[in-house]
């Protein structure tokens, strides 16, 4: 991006007044993409730029009508002698002139309202934003730390430090060490496996709670044929007893027969006796 310690030129600095009054202020990106200014700014990045908008503008306030470099002229419409003076002081008090396309005037609300911009952020917010832009990056190799520093520039109000862009170079070394992202030449994109576990991670709960419902069917299951084997086991078990009870009464048949059987035997005997002995047999 260049040496951010260079003196600006009057050159330069009629570009940038230039680039935000047909812009606006925070619009680095566009101005830096006009070919009537990237000519000029080709060496300053978006950092630069933002310095030093914010250091025209706290000059023009702080002396009123103190007139700026050569070249006054910034609208046609305005008169030789006026133009050095009204046009030196408008990029400070309406940051959007009037001319810039319709499209430009809206887009700038857009990224500055609260729910776009991010007033203060950690280590863990830069990092959620280095995959955000990524991930919203159509290059095939991915994106530059140039262009990861504009994009993070363009979402936090707060004033980044002079050293953000070698904070952020280590940080993406060190997320490459960690292979969540892979170099690419001077670039930088996210692996593919990061983008699966990052689905991985949002179809978290599905994943989890799939298995419940079989698990639970499973129990039913279980308890159905559990209370199928018990009735078996009750049924078996009264059987049992009945067949049991069948053969007590069998038995006990058995023994009185044999009792019968016994007490005939026995009077068959004393009749064989008696009749061995010519004893006289009296039957009744």
């Amino acid at each position: 991006m260049g040496n951010p310690k260079q003196k600006w030129t009057a050159e330069e600095e009629q570009a940038l007044r230039d680039g935000v009054d047909k812009y606006g202020a925070g619009k680095w990106k566009c101005i830096h993409s006009d070919p009537a200014f990237s000519n000029v700014l080709h060496s300053r990045s978006n950092i630069d730029l933002k310095d030093k908008w914010r250091n025209l503008s706290a000059a023009n306030q702080g002396t009123g009508t103190r007139s700026r470099p050569p070249k006054p002229k910034l609208t046609q419409d305005a008169s030789p002698a006026s133009a050095p003076s009204t046009n030196i002081r408008a990029p400070a008090v309406i940051p959007v002139a009037p001319k810039p396309a319709t499209n430009h005037v809206k887009e700038e609300p857009v990224k500055e309202t609260p729910d776009a911009k991010i007033v203060s952020r950690s280590s863990n917010d830069t990092v959620g934003l280095i995959f955000e832009a990524l991930s919203a990056s159509t290059e095939q190799n991915g994106l530059d730390i140039g262009s990861i520093v504009s994009y993070i520039e363009q979402r936090i109000t707060d004033e980044l430090p002079q050293n953000f862009r070698k904070q952020l170079g280590a940080r993406l070394r060190r997320l490459v060490q960690q292979e969540r992202l892979e170099k690419v030449e001077n670039c930088y994109r996210l692996k593919k496996s990061s983008l699966v576990s990052t689905n991985a991670v949002i179809r978290k709960d599905s994943v989890i709670r799939q298995p419940l419902i079989p698990a639970h069917l499973k129990i039913n299951e279980s308890l159905q044929e559990a209370a199928k084997t018990a009735a078996y086991k009750v049924a078996e078990a009264e059987e049992k007893t009945y067949m049991a009870a069948i053969s007590v009464r069998e038995a006990e048949r058995y023994l009185k027969m044999q009792e019968e059987s016994d007490a005939v035997l026995q009077l068959a005997q004393e009749i064989y006796n008696r009749l061995h002995n010519n004893e006289a047999l009296i039957v009744t």
